[in-house]
């Protein structure tokens, strides 16, 4: 995949992809806020992954998904405000089979972005 990433102003941020724009902001004072934060971007996509693995687990066992839900909290150092844990709570449907509820766990944690945190890719920055 390739993403052109361009600065629309202020301290805004767009990424270009697969026929996608993606803005984001800052928060005041620095930005509007207009946009999610990358780093909130990033927390999205873990929590929308895990979620999609949890659906699909759902959906192949032809398992109801009314009131499937995840929430995620995102827990960071008080001191370096670095990124401490990551919780992921499945919210299971009424009447959910107890004896899938190891199982849909274990999808969600296939999820691709978890997968990349666990063993993270090499990233180079390079200036042309």
């Amino acid at each position: 995949m390739q993403m052109k990433i361009d600065f629309p102003g202020g301290v805004a941020v767009a990424a270009e992809f697969n026929g996608h724009r993606v803005l984001t902001d800052q928060t005041a004072p620095l930005g509007a806020g207009a946009s999610p934060t990358p780093f909130d971007l990033f927390l999205v996509s873990l929590g929308t992954c895990a979620g999609y693995y949890a659906l699909r687990f759902c959906q192949e066992r032809s398992l109801s998904v009314d009131g499937l839900g995840l929430s995620l909290v995102a827990e960071r150092h008080p001191e370096t405000r670095r990124l401490d844990a990551v919780r992921i709570e499945v919210k299971l449907p009424e009447g959910f089979p107890e004896k899938y509820r190891p199982a849909i766990v274990r999808a969600a944690l296939q999820c691709s972005v978890k997968k990349a945190l666990a063993d993270p890719p090499a990233v180079e920055v390079i200036a042309v």
